[in-house]
C-alpha cells in the first residue's frame, strides 16, 4: 500500500471527514479545552454515573431548591425526614426525634357534688359516675390527672384513705402501682390520708400526677376511698353541705 503525503495547505475545506479518521485516533492533546460546552449536551445526557463522588458542591446548587419544592401544608408525620449537618456530614433524621412535646392534645373532665361515704375497710369508688376517660393518640403520650375541691370529712378517731385507680382498655379499675409512679413506694401513694384525733377533720382534695400509660386504648381514672376503723368516713360532705370536686385528665404530647 503506497502512502501519499499531502501538504495541509493543499487540502480543501472539509476534505477530512470522520470516515477518514481511525477509531481513537484523536487524543486529548488534539482537543481544545472548550470544545465540549453545554450546547453540545442534550437533556439528560449527563447522569449520576458521570459525576464523581462529592463533585456537586453548594455553589452548583440553585438557591431555590427548597423554596421551589412542593409545600407541606400540615405538621410533618413522625416518619417525615429532614437533612441535618452532623459536624459537617449530611445525615437524615425523622421528625419524631426532633418534634419535642408538651402540647395538650385533648382534655376530659367531670365534676362531683354528691354524698359519698363508707364504713368499708376496702377501697370503694367515690361516686358511681365520678371517673374520667380519654383515648391517647400515641403510646408516647403522657396523661396529667388532677383532682381538686370538695371536702373529705371524718371525726371520732377515724382514719380515711383515698387512692387513684386506673383502667386501661376493657380491664378493671385498679390502684396504680409503683411501676406507674416510681420505685420508692408500693403504690401511687395516698391521694389523701386523714386521721381525726378526738374531733372532726375536713380536708380539700388535691391530686396531680403525670401518668405514662403507654397505650392507645381508652384510659379511665377514678378515686377510691376507705375507712380503716370501720366507722363512717365521708369523701365529700361537710355537715350536709356538698362541695364541688373536679376530676380532669389531659393528654400531653410525649417528650423525647
Amino acid at each position: 500500500m503506497s502512502i501519499i503525503t499531502l501538504n495541509t495547505r493543499s487540502l480543501p475545506d472539509s476534505a477530512v471527514t470522520t470516515a477518514k479518521i481511525a477509531a481513537d485516533a484523536i487524543t486529548d492533546a488534539k482537543i481544545a479545552d472548550d470544545v465540549v460546552g453545554t450546547e453540545h449536551l442534550t437533556a439528560g445526557e449527563v447522569d449520576a454515573t458521570a459525576l464523581g463522588a462529592d463533585s456537586v458542591t453548594a455553589a452548583k446548587i440553585n438557591n431555590d431548591i427548597i423554596s421551589g419544592a412542593t409545600a407541606l401544608t400540615a405538621e410533618p408525620a413522625d416518619t417525615d425526614e429532614f437533612l441535618v449537618s452532623d459536624a459537617g456530614t449530611l445525615k437524615r433524621i425523622d421528625y419524631s426525634l426532633i418534634k419535642g412535646g408538651g402540647k395538650i392534645l385533648q382534655v376530659a373532665s367531670v365534676n362531683f357534688a354528691g354524698d359519698a361515704s363508707t364504713t368499708s375497710s376496702s377501697f370503694q369508688k367515690a361516686g358511681t359516675n365520678f371517673e374520667v376517660s380519654l383515648t391517647p393518640s400515641s403510646t408516647s403520650s403522657k396523661i396529667l390527672v388532677q383532682m381538686a375541691g370538695g371536702n373529705a370529712y371524718l371525726n371520732d378517731d377515724r382514719e380515711m384513705h383515698v387512692q387513684m385507680y386506673r383502667k386501661i382498655g376493657s380491664g378493671s379499675l385498679s390502684v396504680m402501682t409503683a411501676n406507674d409512679v416510681d420505685s420508692q413506694s408500693a403504690s401511687i401513694g395516698y391521694v389523701m390520708r386523714a386521721i381525726a384525733y378526738g374531733g372532726t377533720m375536713q380536708l380539700p382534695h388535691s391530686f396531680n400526677y403525670l401518668d405514662t400509660p403507654n397505650t392507645t386504648s381508652a384510659v379511665t381514672y377514678a378515686p377510691y376511698f376507705k375507712s380503716t376503723t370501720g366507722n363512717a368516713v365521708y369523701f365529700n360532705t361537710t355537715d350536709g353541705v356538698y362541695w364541688m370536686i373536679g376530676l380532669t385528665a389531659m393528654e400531653i404530647e410525649g417528650w423525647l
